[in-house]
């Protein structure tokens, strides 16, 4: 087997996985090279992506040459971070999720090639990076350079309005893409070594979401056309995307399972976000509405009356209409459809769920997504203190249970 997953603890204890490819290949003339390399994009997908690259660059004899053609730069100078965006992008594109390609673009369009375009890639070391991060701080949302235009500085002093700065999050973002560029360059052979990105420290945005009550008002306030739709989303903690791509193979009434096979972004389908698909087991509220609204208007779930697929936009009309009927509202921002997902998540751990079970019915890729259900709700939290208070077990009850 040529692809492998190595295991191991980090300087501060914590445990490390690297995907890599541990290849033999047989030339022509007999001679047998073996190559072990870390796969650039750390999955178990990216990596065997990676393997056939890496065959085909050994069939091709190109292999190991890389920086044979980067030497053939006038004056041999190192690449810029421009001369090799296109070789990253292509690596993307075989590589990435449509969503991931377009949003990579517009982080490397809008943030990275402003600032760092013209640079050698060796030049881009941790002072640059610095540099950038603080330059990101000062620079205002929307497209443009990492420098205020002149004018605009003077229109802001005459008339004292302050310029808005990006999330940290944001920067977070650039700084990801820019980590990733340099890591497929240093693999390449483009680069000797890649710097370590220093991320700042981002407060875990508030959601919010439905109550039990909440969500029977607003199951009981769809219209009939609407009701499947919007028990499903609650219930099911299905993405706006997995919603919209949804088909009816995928849905077992009889054994009550929903199989999450592909998700829709911008009209484009793909895998679920993380990759891979998953199962979730359908409370009967959702197998009856299910029942209740099938058709044979073709194969998406949920759809126009002409079969077509839904988009983002045609799911507002409904979302709106059952939230206005049932009187629920919110003194800051709109109940979303992101918000029906954090409803799911929210209530299973309300309701006791284990994490890890929570985090696989709702397909996040690490535990610390899930963790933010961990809050649960007041009342919650008043029922489990009061156990404080509850009879004392016996010792040998004790015994069993901890099981000394």
């Amino acid at each position: 087997m040529s692809v492998r997953l190595r295991k191991y603890n980090d300087k501060n204890g914590k445990p490390q996985q690297v995907w890599f490819v541990d290849i033999k290949f047989k030339h022509a003339n007999g001679k047998v090279e073996r190559v072990r390399k870390d796969s650039p994009l750390n999955t178990r997908r990216g990596a065997e992506q990676y393997e056939r690259d890496v065959r085909a660059a050994l069939l091709m004899g190109t292999f190991g040459k890389e920086r044979q053609s980067v030497a053939t730069k006038e004056d041999a100078k190192s690449l810029t971070l421009n001369d090799f965006t296109q070789s990253f992008l292509t690596y993307s594109d075989n590589n990435n999720k449509h969503s991931t390609v377009v949003s990579k673009r517009q982080i490397l369009r809008d943030h990275v090639l402003p600032f760092f375009g013209e640079m050698a890639l060796d030049a881009i070391g941790p002072a640059k990076i610095e540099d950038f991060k603080a330059a990101m701080k000062k620079k205002s949302p929307g497209r443009g350079r990492l420098s205020d235009n002149p004018s605009k500085r003077a229109l802001r002093r005459r008339t004292g309005s302050k310029q808005k700065t990006v999330s940290l999050k944001t920067i977070n973002n650039a700084l990801a893409v820019l980590g990733k560029l340099l890591n497929l360059a240093k693999e390449q052979g483009v680069l000797a070594h890649a710097p370590d990105m220093k991320l700042f420290k981002v407060k875990k945005p508030d959601f919010d979401f439905l109550s039990f009550e909440e969500v029977e008002r607003f199951i009981e306030s769809a219209t009939p056309q609407d009701v499947a739709l919007l028990t499903t989303a609650p219930k099911t903690g299905l993405r706006q995307g997995e919603l919209i791509g949804l088909q009816w193979p995928d849905i077992d009434v009889v054994r009550a399972k929903l199989h999450v096979k592909r998700t829709v972004w911008r009209g484009v389908e793909g895998p679920p976000k993380g990759g891979s698909a998953r199962t979730v087991d359908l409370p009967q509220s959702v197998v009856d509405a299910l029942k209740a609204h099938r058709h044979l208007r073709g194969p998406y779930v949920f759809c126009l009356e002409n079969g077509e697929r839904l988009t983002p936009g045609k799911m507002n009309a409904p979302l709106r209409r059952a939230l206005r009927a049932a009187g629920i509202t919110r003194e800051v921002g709109q109940i979303g459809w992101h918000d029906l997902r954090h409803t799911y998540g929210s209530h299973l751990a309300m309701r006791g769920v284990p994490l890890k079970v929570i985090q696989e019915l709702m397909g996040h890729a690490t535990i610390e997504m899930t963790m933010r259900y961990a809050h649960l709700s007041p009342e919650v939290k008043q029922d489990a203190v009061k156990l404080l208070d509850g009879p004392v077990l016996e010792r040998g009850n004790r015994g069993a249970m901890t099981g000394s």
